[in-house]
């Protein structure tokens, strides 16, 4: 089988390698398609040594299975995230769950870009779901990156009738604003969300999928531009909490000027680097900043849900659509910021929108 296999930050490789072998507690799924994640390319510019595993937001269809798993059928699709917590430690008792060793140690085998994959037996017991028939193959793509914006949320101060802003709009910022848009996505909903970007035509998506406002973001050193935007559509306070997937300065400064007096400033962005942070300011104004990092089992599911109920819709967001022969091309209209959404279809797909096994 084909697989994408990472040597060095400038050395990836497509190579032919066995197909996994598995035991009674696993499945072998084979992989439909693989979307391309920024984590993925931050992996690569960070010229991290391998081992590394590249490729997570993969759907697919079960075509062994260990004679212990229970639960699952051969031909049924599904999706695989590729971290599992082992929910019993200190970490997971707080909800840390990416703070898991287990979660940090845990992945699928190979990788998410390849043919097939083996997936462990916690995998199978935790992280991987069935599709429903309503959901296509990418669609079901969506469904772990989706779920990191659900914990993001879910892990927010916030109440129904409270302002959201998203800075980045991005794949992830898209997801993140109709997650932020449904609050707690079981019990409250209400939230206003507003997206700020610096292309217009992602501002265009992010109003066809649900914002209640957008902003072009400024790309001048005026900190104050987007408060005022903002200003008359909360009463003059300021957003009650503002979501970064932007990386940077200036949209950091741009959070901190356009939060409301004790709201919350949430990173979802990696690599941020250094930013001046004025601690009076923090202390003065009462601000929380936190931050969330990947998904959890019941964030799997609730996106899942949202995903199959149509109350968050991705249609739009994948710009490239290649196969995995192409992966080096697809990397680079990432990194060149040419993408929006690459998504490789790895298996064949058939009439229907469904694929060939």
């Amino acid at each position: 089988m084909k697989a994408v296999i990472y040597h060095a930050y400038n050395d990836i490789r497509i190579e032919e390698m066995p197909i996994p072998t598995i035991s009674e507690q696993e499945l072998l799924v084979k992989v439909q398609g693989c979307g391309l994640c920024g984590s993925d390319i931050l992996k690569v510019q960070q010229h991290s040594p391998p081992p590394v595993v590249l490729g997570h937001e993969l759907t697919g269809t079960i075509v062994a299975k260990g004679r212990d798993v229970a639960g699952f059928s051969l031909g049924e699709r599904v999706m695989v995230a590729h971290h599992v917590p082992c929910g019993a430690c200190h970490y997971c008792r707080h909800g840390n769950y990416s703070m898991c060793a287990s979660f940090k140690d845990s992945n699928i085998d190979p990788c998410g870009f390849a043919e097939y994959i083996r997936v462990p037996a916690a995998h199978v017991q935790w992280t991987t779901l069935a599709l429903p028939r309503t959901l296509s193959a990418e669609e079901g793509s969506f469904i772990e990156p989706l779920a990191c914006c659900v914990r993001a949320v879910e892990r927010t101060p916030l109440m129904p009738g409270d302002s959201v802003v998203v800075i980045g709009l991005g794949s992830i910022g898209l997801l993140m604003l109709q997650a932020a848009r449904m609050t707690n996505p079981h019990t409250r909903t209400g939230v206003r969300v507003f997206g700020v970007d610096i292309a217009p035509e992602r501002l265009q998506l992010a109003r066809e999928l649900g914002a209640d406002g957008v902003f072009l973001a400024s790309t001048s050193d005026e900190e104050h531009e987007l408060y005022a935007q903002l200003a008359p559509s909360t009463e003059g306070r300021g957003a009650d909490a503002v979501i970064l997937t932007a990386v940077g300065a200036r949209p950091f400064k741009q959070a901190l000027n356009c939060v409301r007096k004790g709201g919350a400033i949430h990173l979802f962005a990696a690599r941020a680097g250094a930013v001046p942070i004025d601690l009076e300011t923090i202390y003065q104004r009462e601000l929380t900043i936190l931050s969330t990092y990947s998904s959890s089992p019941a964030a799997l599911r609730t996106a899942r849900d949202l995903l199959a109920s149509g109350k968050v819709r991705v249609d739009g967001i994948i710009s490239h659509r290649l196969p995995l022969d192409r992966f080096a091309e697809g990397l680079t209209l990432m990194q060149e910021r040419r993408a929006l959404k690459v998504y490789f279809k790895i298996a064949g797909e058939t009439s229907d929108g469904q694929y060939t096994v």
